[in-house]
């Protein structure tokens, strides 16, 4: 009987329900299968935002600042919807049949794009000579475009939250083989979908502007109804975690019997509040945020009877282990709003740094470069970055340190900088474009002569900034969180990407209304050439000088929180015994 329970997994089942045979389920292949979801995902992703700005400027005839913001605000309002994804994931439908159901609606608004953009009746006819013969897009023409792009949104936030976690469900985290593969999983995740944003950004950018953006947004459906279909073909070989019910009904039930409590004292020790959990799956109790501790102190009619016996109401009192599930998922906000500018930063990106590369010199030889395929490099900084850290850092790493590489708060902290530098970059770039631009005239159609690769340090330092930090926070937000959370905190990560996105628009309005004036002129001009873009970039490397500083003082601030099991595993105890635990001294005392 020990042998078989050997080749189980204890918190997994397969696709009939019984526990998780090792040998059949489980491991890298299920895990790779998963990753095909997110490739073609990024692929829809990143090829539509990337080249989205041009096509908003030059074929729908939208001001620039205005161009910037649709692309923003789709980005932001995508990774947004991961927190309802992970809400749905964890509390009603799970992540495999999350992954399923929202893959199609994305693979449905692609194929909903690819025919706004045939149809000549849902763009504005071409400019004339002059620019006042530009015709801007109706209304219509607009809300045709926002439905396919949201549609892209909602599947996009749909699947991207649970991705991940289903994908490390397919390890054991038990079994040190099964955990040492996690490990590496996480860069290799990133590494994949990293190869689906550089075909993204080459060959579909390529193909919008060349063959036609209805072919490329067709390719991109057609790509994510065959990647559903490979999803599909490993039902059976996967590994499925048991839903814990929902994490934000949780959160709730324990801030209202805190809330109901708040005028009880903590006058006794930790160990006798109120604790139903299993023992190895216990959480040790800790002394921040000890106004929470106040929903596990036993208080006449906490408990209800039933048919079954007494049992306690969750609203009026929780388990010392589900108080601490909160306050871990709390620890986690400030290292989360100190990301938050990063990708502020990574919006310009794929939005003015686009619009430059448009006005430069992009020849070469007989060949002309896609402007929204500058982001080539960044990606390949992304694959670079990933492949040095993963063949070489880690290695020497874990022989001089005994650790494999960088944790996840300093992976952060050095994407952090990276993006700062980036900017700094980009600031130093434009200036000297506009430079170029003042001594060539005042001609908008004109081609500066100087050359696009002038982009490439501002576009490979933001790019090897996220190869460190996308890791590091999907690694602290996965491994920093309940077990019964996850989901919700991989969508909790996501929103910084989102919330950044949002910020990066919000700037951009503000920005605008400042320094613009009636003419629009201002550092956000229509015409870029007349603008000072450079300023904007200033602007956001000391607004990420500043933040950097205060993450340095969240991040000295964290603590992760132990298991009971694993607290107990470092004793040498183990955790069957079910010997009671001193917590120790009085709570009021530590707090």
């Amino acid at each position: 009987m020990e042998g078989k329970m050997n080749w189980t997994v204890a918190d997994a089942v397969d696709y009939y329900g019984f526990p998780a045979d090792r040998s059949k389920t489980g491991g890298w292949v299920p895990a790779a299968l998963i990753l095909v979801i997110e490739v073609c995902e990024r692929l829809s992703t990143m090829g539509i935002a990337v080249n989205l700005v041009t096509y908003l400027i030059g074929t729908m005839h939208l001001p620039s600042s205005t161009s910037a913001n649709i692309v923003t605000d789709f980005l932001g309002t995508s990774f947004l919807l991961c927190f309802l994804g992970g809400f749905l994931a964890d509390s009603f439908l799970g992540r495999y049949k999350t992954i399923a159901i929202f893959s199609a609606i994305q693979a449905l608004g692609t194929g909903a794009l690819a025919i706004s953009t045939k149809l000549p009746q849902l763009r504005p006819p071409t400019c004339g000579a002059t620019a006042t013969d530009c015709k801007q897009a109706n209304g219509f023409q607009i809300g045709i475009l926002y439905v396919s792009l949201y549609l892209i949104a909602i599947g996009t936030g749909g699947l991207k939250s649970s991705v991940s976690g289903f994908g490390t469900d397919q390890f054991d985290e038990k079994d040190e083989k099964e955990k040492a593969q996690m490990a590496y999983f996480f860069n290799r995740f990133f590494f994949f979908i990293s190869f689906g944003a550089l075909t993204a950004v080459t060959v579909l950018v390529y193909l919008q502007d060349e063959v036609g953006r209805s072919w490329a947004y067709g390719i991109c459906s057609v790509s994510m109804c065959i990647a559903i279909m490979v999803f599909l073909s490993g039902t059976k070989r996967y590994r499925y975690k048991k839903s814990m019910g929902s994490p934000i009904v949780h959160i709730f039930q324990v801030i209202v019997a805190a809330t109901r409590k708040r005028n009880m004292d903590l006058h006794f020790n930790a160990g006798s509040l109120y604790e139903d959990t299993p023992e190895n799956s216990r959480i040790n109790h800790t002394n921040q945020f000890c106004f929470l501790d106040k929903a596990s102190i036993v208080a006449e009619g906490d408990f209800e009877k039933s048919a079954a016996g007494a049992a306690p109401n969750p609203w009026k009192l929780c388990s010392v282990t589900r108080v601490e599930e909160v306050k871990m998922m709390i620890r986690l906000l400030p290292v989360w709003a100190t990301t938050i500018i990063f990708w502020t930063s990574y919006a310009q990106m794929i939005t003015f740094s686009v619009e430059q590369a448009s006005t430069m010199e992009r020849s070469l030889g007989n060949f002309q470069i896609p402007a929204g395929s500058l982001t080539v490099f960044f990606v390949v900084a992304i694959m670079i970055t990933l492949a040095v850290n993963d063949r070489l850092i880690m290695p020497l790493w874990k022989k001089w340190k005994g650790k494999p590489g960088f944790t996840n708060l300093q992976r952060i902290a050095i994407g952090l900088v990276m993006s700062t530098c980036g900017m700094a970059a980009a600031a130093l770039c434009e200036r000297k474009r506009l430079s170029v631009a003042k001594a060539t005239g005042d001609s908008t159609t004109a081609t500066l002569p100087i050359s696009v690769f002038f982009l490439i340090p501002q576009f490979f330092l933001v790019g090897s900034g996220e190869a460190f930090i996308y890791t590091g926070q999907l690694d602290f937000f996965i491994t920093g969180s309940p077990k019964g959370m996850k989901t919700m905190s991989t969508g909790l990560f996501l929103t910084t990407l989102s919330l950044g996105f949002f910020v990066s628009s919000f700037l951009v309005s503000i920005v605008k209304r400042v320094t613009g004036s009636k003419d629009g002129e201002g550092w956000l001009a229509d015409d870029i050439n007349h603008g000072r873009l450079d300023c904007f970039y200033g602007l956001l490397a000391v607004l990420g000088s500043i933040n950097f500083v205060v993450y340095l003082v969240c991040a000295a601030w964290y603590r992760p929180t132990k298991t009971k099991s694993a607290d107990l595993h470092e004793m040498g105890i183990s955790a069957s015994t079910g010997t009671a635990v001193n917590y120790g001294s009085s709570i009021e005392e530590k707090c």
